[in-house]
C-alpha cells in the first residue's frame, strides 16, 4: 500500500508541474498546446488527489483533516473548470487564474 501511495504522490506532483508548465507556456509563448497541457495536468492532479485520499483512508495511513481536503478539492475543481474554459476560448487571464489557484493549492497543502 505504501508503494501505491508513493506512486500517487508522484503523479500528483507531476500534475502540479504540468499545470505550472502549461500556465507558463501560455503566458510566455502563446503555444496552442498549452491549453491542453494545463487541462490534462489539472485532471491528473484532481484524480490523483482523490485517489490519494481514498488510499489514505483505506490504509489508515494518517489522520486526515477533512476540512483541508475539502478546501483543496474545491480549489482543484476550480482549476479543472478554468482549464476547460481555457481550452474552449484560450485567454492569458484564464491561464493566470489557473496558475494562481495551483499555487494557492500548494500553499494550503504546505501551510495548513
Amino acid at each position: 500500500m505504501d508503494f501505491l501511495y508513493s506512486a500517487l504522490v508522484f503523479l500528483h506532483m507531476l500534475g502540479l508541474a504540468g499545470i505550472i508548465a502549461g500556465f507558463l507556456m501560455q503566458l510566455m509563448t502563446d503555444n496552442a498546446k498549452a491549453t491542453k497541457v494545463l487541462l490534462h495536468s489539472s485532471l491528473l492532479q484532481f484524480v490523483s488527489g482523490l485517489l490519494l485520499v481514498g488510499v489514505a483512508e483505506m490504509a489508515d495511513l494518517t489522520d486526515l483533516n477533512h476540512v483541508k481536503i475539502a478546501v483543496k478539492l474545491v480549489i482543484a475543481l476550480a482549476v479543472v473548470v478554468v482549464g476547460v474554459l481555457n481550452l474552449r476560448k484560450p485567454a492569458k487571464n484564464l491561464a493566470v487564474v489557473a496558475g494562481v489557484l495551483a499555487v494557492v493549492n500548494i500553499a494550503v497543502a504546505v501551510f495548513w
